[in-house]
């Protein structure tokens, strides 16, 4: 057996990737045996539909289908959501996000099973290679790591289907399918055919999940949120589950073209990729979310939370999710969070999201104080002192150029 490997758990979607992955870890690692396991993150239900089959039907001796997905909102994305995290000032991280819950899974069934090794289907070229690999590394080092991309000779899509023609392994997978997909419960992305060229506008075949903003609905409609330490909690007054209140925020923003990007990103491996990414229900969180922060945080803790959210965006972003670095972050974000509590009114139209209404249980905002009209509670004259003092650093500077130009 090649370098000792028994049994290898494949990190399996059903997809020609790792349809193809299967038998050709069983050609190359001769004698071992294949468990493929397939996690349930939120994606299209038909992908799900008879995956169990095709994995044995392609050689696994086993398949393990495991529902991730309330975890993964829970988790995953409502602590990153608390630290306001967006890589690059727009991404939303919905595949970042959903690459250390699969790896942990798939680690997990690798130890119940007895394996010796865990693949994954990353390419060579992506960021997923890093966030499989890291998650592999925290968790069980012990494990042998094989991604088959950097390995095999097979380089494109037609090599793949003619790979599995041969072997007489079915597939739904055609040349016609030139997008690159992923999705989850949070968002989908696409990115390859026309994307590649940078001057090439977005057609509609680049979207999925979202109306275009042209053609959605000629009248606004409004959404309450609840907020409660941090966590969307209810939509339009009715308690749900993280799934529940995403899954609906996902419907309304979809109907309205709210949470489409289109993005050139830096990604870690060193070059550039462009993708179109669709989070709906997302954009209308994170807009919640803030609306809460703008009346519960001050200043210097609003400051806080923005530096925490930028550096979670890379931690994330290059898979290092259980780094004490990112449970660091988690705890600062977590205690700003604490009182993030209250409800927000938001527009949704023709592609846009906006908080018109908002209302804390610890808002600092206090009408007596900010009216442009008279007040009793605040002495204008004050602002005078406090400008003196805030600014004597810069008195004390130009004084001393003058005396040298005497």
């Amino acid at each position: 057996m090649k370098n000792g490997i028994k049994k290898i758990v494949l990190a399996y979607s059903g997809g020609l990737d790792t349809s193809a992955i299967i038998p050709w870890l069983k050609e190359n690692y001769e004698g071992c045996e294949v468990v493929a396991f397939v996690a349930d993150v939120g994606q299209d239900r038909e992908d799900l539909v008879g995956v169990e089959k095709k994995a044995l039907q392609s050689g696994a001796s086993e398949c393990y289908v495991v529902d991730l997905r309330e975890e993964f909102i829970k988790e995953y994305i409502y602590p990153v959501l608390k630290t306001g995290a967006l890589y690059e000032g727009s991404y939303l991280l919905g595949t970042s996000m959903a690459r250390p819950i699969i790896a942990k899974a798939q680690v997990e069934i690798a130890l119940k099973v007895g394996a010796d090794a865990v693949a994954h289907g990353a390419t060579g070229k992506g960021n997923d290679q890093v966030r499989f690999e890291s998650t592999y590394t925290a968790l069980a080092p012990q494990l042998k790591v094989i991604a088959p991309w950097r390995e095999w000779d097979l380089r494109s899509r037609e090599a793949l289907l003619d790979y599995l023609k041969v072997r007489n392994i079915p597939t739904t997978a055609s040349l016609e399918k030139i997008y690159s997909r992923d999705e989850n419960a949070w968002h989908i992305s696409t990115e390859g055919g026309v994307l590649e060229s940078t001057w090439n506008a977005a057609n509609q075949d680049c979207w999925v999940w979202t109306v275009d903003p042209k053609d959605a609905p000629d009248e606004a409609e409004l959404v309450t949120v609840g907020v409660k330490h941090g966590e969307v909690v209810s939509v339009n007054g009715k308690e749900l589950s993280p799934l529940g209140c995403l899954e609906t925020l996902n419907t309304l923003g979809a109907k309205h073209g709210v949470g489409r990007i289109d993005i050139v990103e830096n990604r870690l491996v060193g070059m550039k990729s462009r993708g179109c990414y669709e989070t709906p229900g997302g954009t209308i969180m994170m807009a919640a979310l803030r609306g809460i922060e703008q009346l519960v945080l001050d200043r210097d803790s609003y400051k806080w939370r923005e530096q925490l959210g930028l550096e979670m965006s890379y931690v994330v972003y290059d898979g290092r999710w259980f780094a004490p670095l990112r449970h660091s972050l988690q705890a600062a974000a977590e205690s700003l969070a604490q009182d993030v509590t209250g409800e927000v009114v938001l527009k949704l139209y023709k592609g846009q999201v906006m908080a018109i209404q908002k209302k804390a249980d610890k808002s600092l905002y206090s009408e007596e104080f900010a009216t442009f009209g008279e007040d009793e509670v605040y002495d204008q004259s004050h602002a005078g002192g406090f400008i003196r003092l805030y600014s004597l650093s810069s008195r004390i500077r130009a004084l001393k150029e003058q005396n040298k130009a005497k």
